[in-house]
């Protein structure tokens, strides 16, 4: 039971160690009082610096380190949060995995490597998980830059049997002389469904040699399994991995099976077992998703009956589920988001845990706008066949809600974490004439490059991208979307949009998933960069837009600048301002949709924000008139895939500078075009070739540091931008 304090136990909860269960802990059960505390001898993961401290406790105190790391995984949770539901299913595992294996000769490669925060514990790292003070010395994910223990900067999906391979590769290539021993790939929490997964064990069959992979099966992916190995995995659970066909057998791989997946004495043994093999070998191990979270029968009721009875006094903590058909929808409980109460086993909500500093809090861009697009969307389905929502298994963070896939049905589907196949599979859907949205989080996008060029636009498959978390965020390295307009600007025939409020954003969406063969519905595929946090807080707070206050006055199309700031060639045809307006007069404007827009006519300064980076524009044009009597003309191109030629001629005439501003990389990013069109169309007349000034980010990888930071560092802040400007006259 849920206690005031909100850590997830009653101060009457008892611990106990089952006897000859191998001491595995009865993991619903741990009290938060046995949190190890920062530098306190008398606790074992205080004094674990290093895998070899591990292989010296007796093998009695195995389960007790166990029950501490969890112990501390769930405090950790409540004040920093994290990945917490996969780690505390791996904490035995990664226990046994040390203690059989000798890292770092032998090579442990976690796949994403969001399970890894019990190998930094056991590498020397504990105190970034004990110490508050210390959370912030290590990322979410392995980095070699923290630990010889850490083989890859990994934060995405599928790879681990890969790299496991090159390794063992050039191991066997260079015999005893390379210094590596085992190689060991620890894959699942979904990561088994990546297309690279299975190039990776097709690869192992046929390399040989040593080989260990480590197949964590917590019957889970970020929302629920989706697939058809997941029956066959299931089978393989419920005949203790003798049930026919077996996926990794038909690969040609040694296979072994653990039921006990949270039983670390289990798991030593069956670890000794494939030490120093010569062959590849998968060890299935059958594991719960977030062991130690409350296991209440709330939750478990939700669930259908074909998941009953659940053994709460399971030994190892494993609670069987039978779900050997996925008869549940969704193929887990009915958590609604990614970060609302997480608990043991099918549990959609406890693969990201927010702490608990963040409860109550307003939605963040990506669920706010998510459930804005859902439903958008969703009133269509019952006219609209053939209009598909495609999530790679990440709906429940871009607020694609529980509620809203039940109620859409066929119109939703989860690929999996399968970003390749899933932009594939939505320009088959488009060419058979249906509608396809695919969404997901930018840098997860990356993953499908060569399908947004082959499939989608070299076949100018009408699809429809919602991209999440574009631009600059506090994200670690491996999750930045700094990139994402350099890669999807860039790609011949898409067309990217960058809305700068709601009404913007579901004006796109309405236009790029117009039904095939709609008035004005654009040629090929159109990519949707969700709004972030600037533009969300502008939304909330008008004064963040000085010039406008959120409110674009309604024009007819064809507006035009006022004569004295135009062009000699006829002004600004596409200095467009629309306010909210029905989805049939978006269509009827469709041929507008990449013109740019004029917000305020000014001179000396023209100032043009891309996206996020608009709220910015007219703050600094606010700072130009307060302190300088300088009135900018403010520009939202509203996209950034080509230039609005009329625009830019009717700023030869009165505009000094022309300043452009995004939030992303600047470096063969937007505004760099601005500037080469001035370049490559000069005039002879001097006067009328404005200086170009371009803010955006540095071509780099940025680790977890602020968005305010980064905004400093680049330059992108009112006293900055203005100071830049002021500078030039």
């Amino acid at each position: 039971m849920r206690n005031a304090s909100g850590n997830g136990f009653d101060s009457s909860d008892s611990f106990a160690v089952s006897g000859a269960a191998e001491g595995a802990a009865r993991l619903h059960d741990i009290p938060p009082s046995i949190t190890p505390s920062h530098g306190d001898d008398s606790h074992l993961l205080s004094r674990i610096a290093s895998p070899a401290d591990v292989k010296a406790l007796a093998p009695d105190e195995l389960a007790e380190l166990c029950r501490e790391i969890r112990a501390t995984l769930l405090a950790y949770g409540h004040q920093h949060g994290g990945h917490i539901g996969s780690n505390l299913g791996m904490v035995e595992a990664t226990v046994a995995l040390h203690r059989v294996f000798d890292s770092p000769c032998d090579r442990i490669v976690f796949d994403v490597s969001h399970q890894s925060y019990v190998h930094k514990m056991l590498t020397g790292r504990a105190d970034a998980y004990l110490d508050p003070d210390r959370f912030s010395e290590v990322t979410g994910f392995t980095n070699p830059d923290e630990s010889k223990h850490d083989q890859f900067v990994l934060g995405h999906t599928g790879t681990s049997i890969s790299l496991a391979c090159g390794l063992a590769k050039t191991r066997d290539m260079e015999g005893p002389n390379s210094g590596i021993g085992n190689v060991i790939a620890v894959i699942g929490d979904g990561s088994l469904s990546s297309g690279v997964a299975f190039e990776g064990l097709n690869n192992a069959a046929e390399q040989g040699g040593n080989l260990i992979i480590v197949f964590n099966d917590n019957e889970m992916s970020i929302a629920g399994d989706f697939g058809g190995m997941y029956g066959p995995l299931a089978r393989l659970r419920a005949s203790g991995g003798t049930a026919q066909p077996n996926l990794f057998n038909a690969f040609g791989l040694d296979y072994r099976y653990v039921a006990a997946g949270n039983d670390v004495s289990a798991l030593v043994a069956a670890f000794e077992e494939v030490r120093n093999i010569d062959h590849p070998v998968v060890v299935h191990i059958h594991t719960l998703k977030g062991a130690g979270y409350d296991s209440e029968e709330t939750h478990a009721n939700q669930q259908n009956a074909s998941t009953l009875p659940v053994s709460l006094d399971s030994p190892t903590g494993v609670h069987p589920t039978d779900n050997v058909n996925h008869s549940e929808p969704w193929h887990s409980d009915h958590c609604n988001l990614s970060d609302h109460e997480p608990h043991e086993g099918q549990c959609e909500a406890s693969h990201w845990q927010n702490p608990d500093a963040a409860i109550g809090k307003p939605d963040d861009p990506r669920k706010h706008y998510g459930k804005m697009a859902m439903a958008a969307l969703e009133p269509r389905f019952a006219t609209e066949p053939g209009l598909v929502v495609i999530s790679p298994a990440t709906p429940g963070s871009n607020g694609i809600t529980h509620e809203f896939r039940e109620r859409a049905g066929s119109h939703y589907v989860d690929t999996g974490i399968t970003e390749s196949h899933a932009v594939a599979y939505a320009a088959g859907i488009a060419r058979a004439g249906g509608t396809p949205v695919v969404a997901t989080t930018a840098s997860f996008f990356q993953r499908a490059y060569d399908q947004f060029f082959q499939e989608m636009s070299l076949n100018r498959s009408r699809v429809t991208v919602l991209d999440f978390l574009g631009g600059l965020s506090g994200s670690d390295n491996t999750h930045s979307g700094a990139y994402d307009v350099t890669m999807f600007s860039n790609i011949p025939g898409v067309t990217m949009l960058v809305p700068t409020s709601a009404r913007d954003y579901l004006a796109d969406l309405a236009w790029a998933t117009a039904p095939a063969g709609s008035a004005d519905a654009p040629a090929g595929p159109a990519v949707i960069r969700v709004p972030g946090e600037a533009i969300l807080a502008a939304e909330r707070d008008a004064t963040l837009l000085p010039v406008t206050g959120g409110q674009i006055a309604d024009r007819p199309q064809s507006a035009s600048l006022p004569a004295s700031a135009s062009s000699a060639s006829g002004g600004i045809s596409a200095a467009t301002v629309r306010g909210t307006v029905s989805v049939t007069a978006q269509h009827a404007g469709a041929r507008h949709m990449l013109d740019w827009r004029v917000n305020q006519t000014g001179s000396q300064v023209a100032i043009i924000g891309l996206g996020n980076a608009y709220p910015l524009a007219e703050q600094t044009a606010a700072a130009l008139s307060d302190d300088y009597g300088i009135t900018a003309t403010v520009i939202d191109p509203r996209q950034c895939t080509s230039l609005d030629s009329d625009v830019l001629e009717s700023l030869r005439d009165g505009h000094q500078q022309v300043i452009t501003l995004e939030d992303g990389q600047l470096e063969g990013g937007w505004g760099e075009k601005v500037t080469a069109y001035y370049a490559n169309h000069h005039v002879s007349d001097g006067s009328r070739n404005p200086r170009v000034l371009n803010f955006g980010a540095a071509k780099e990888f940025t680790d977890r540091v602020s968005l305010g930071e980064l905004n400093e560092r680049y330059g992108l802040t009112v006293e900055q931008v203005t100071e830049a400007i002021t500078r030039c006259f």
